[in-house]
C-alpha cells in the first residue's frame, strides 16, 4: 500500500517476542534511503544485501537509537558509504548506553529497584549481550531539527520530535497525503515501551503525553508504524493509548498504597512470566509511571536500605 508513496517497507526479524520490526527504503533522485536498520546480526546483514543489491544508498535515517533500529546503521554505512542522520539526543543515547561507564551502573540502578542480586546479574547480562548487535557505531553525519523538511520517496515529510519511547525519537509527517511514518510512537497493536533507565529525561512519561497530544493536533489519516501493520484513524488510537496509561497509573496508585520497590510494583502491573529481557523492560515502565506520579505530587519516593520505597 505504500508504493504510491515511492516507499518499500522490509520486514525484518527480531529474537524476542515482539519478533519483527518495519524498516524502510524510500526511492531518491541519486539513489535510495533506508529508514532504521535492525539489528546487527546475520539475518538482518543477509536480508539487507538482498534488499539493496544493485542500489546506491545516499542515507540512512534512524528514528532513534534503541538496538533494532539503530543497530546495524554503522555496518551498513561501512558498506554503502551513506550519510547517517538521527536527532542529537538520539544519536549520543545511541553512543552512550553500551559504553562500559554505563554498564556499570546498572548493578547501583538495579539495587535501587529492588531486584535481588541474582536476576540483576541476569539482566545485567543480558544488556552487554546487545553490545556486538549495536556495533560498529555509525558516523552521524547529519542531526534532525524540529520542522525539517526532508524528501522521501515521492513526497516531502516534516521532522516532528515526539520524545517519549526515546528521549530523541522522530517521526515524520507529510501533510499533503496527511500520512505520519510514526516509528515506534504510535502503534496498531501494543503500546510503546515508555521507559525510565535512571538517565535521561527524568519523565519520559509525561513527555509521551505531550508528544501524543502534537501529534493529535495534526489529526492524521495514515500511520505506518515500525512494528505493526500500516492503519488508519491515527487519534481514534492516540486516545485508546492514553486511556491505556490513565488505566496503569490508577493500577500502580493502587498497588503502592503500602509502600513497595520498583520491583514489586513491576510485579503488580506485570502479572505474567516475563524473560530476562522482558523485566528489563518492565521495570523501565514500572519507574517512568511511578516517576510520572511522583511529578505530579500524587506518590512520595524514599531510599529505605538501598531500595526506592514508593508510596501514596
Amino acid at each position: 500500500m505504500l508504493e504510491e508513496y515511492g516507499i518499500k517497507v522490509v520486514t525484518l526479524d527480531l529474537p524476542f517476542r515482539l519478533n519483527h520490526v518495519n524498516c524502510f527504503i524510500a526511492e531518491g533522485e541519486n539513489g535510495v534511503q533506508v529508514i532504521d536498520a535492525g539489528l546487527h546480526n546475520e539475518p538482518t546483514v543477509k536480508r539487507w544485501e538482498k534488499e539493496l543489491a544493485g542500489k546506491t544508498v545516499t542515507d540512512i535515517l534512524i528514528t532513534h537509537y534503541h538496538p533494532d533500529h539503530f543497530g546495524y546503521a554503522g555496518a551498513l554505512q561501512q558498506r554503502t558509504g551513506a550519510r547517517v542522520s538521527m536527532s542529537q539526543i538520539d544519536a549520543k543515547a545511541g553512543l552512550d548506553a553500551w559504553q562500559e561507564s554505563f554498564l556499570n551502573d546498572l548493578s547501583l540502578n538495579y539495587k535501587l529497584a529492588g531486584i535481588h542480586d541474582d536476576r540483576a546479574n541476569d539482566m545485567i547480562v543480558n544488556t552487554k549481550e546487545f553490545v556486538p548487535l549495536v556495533t560498529p557505531y555509525p558516523e552521524i553525519n547529519h542531526y534532525f531539527e524540529e520542522g525539517e523538511l526532508l524528501p522521501i520517496g515521492k513526497y516531502e515529510y516534516e521532522v516532528i520530535h515526539t520524545p517519549g519511547h526515546s528521549d530523541g525519537l522522530v517521526t515524520f509527517y507529510n501533510k499533503e497525503k496527511n500520512i505520519l511514518l510514526s516509528t515506534d510512537h504510535i502503534l496498531p497493536r501494543i503500546t510503546p515501551n515508555i521507559s525510565y533507565w535512571f538517565h535521561g529525561d527524568p519523565n519520559p512519561l509525561g513527555n509521551y503525553l505531550k508528544s501524543l497530544n502534537k501529534i493529535k493536533q495534526l489529526d492524521v489519516d495514515l500511520v505506518v508504524p515500525s512494528h505493526g501493520k500500516p492503519f488508519y484513524g491515527g487519534n481514534e488510537r492516540i486516545d485508546e493509548i492514553i486511556v491505556h496509561h490513565d488505566e496503569r497509573l490508577e493500577t500502580l496508585l493502587d498497588g503502592i498504597k503500602g509502600g513497595c520497590t520498583v520491583y514489586e510494583a513491576s510485579e503488580k502491573l506485570f502479572q505474567k512470566k516475563l524473560t530476562i529481557h522482558e523485566t528489563r523492560f518492565a521495570i523501565g515502565e514500572t519507574l517512568a509511571h511511578l516517576e510520572y506520579l511522583r511529578a505530579e505530587g500524587k506518590c512520595e519516593r524514599e531510599l529505605v536500605e538501598g531500595n526506592y520505597q514508593y508510596s501514596c
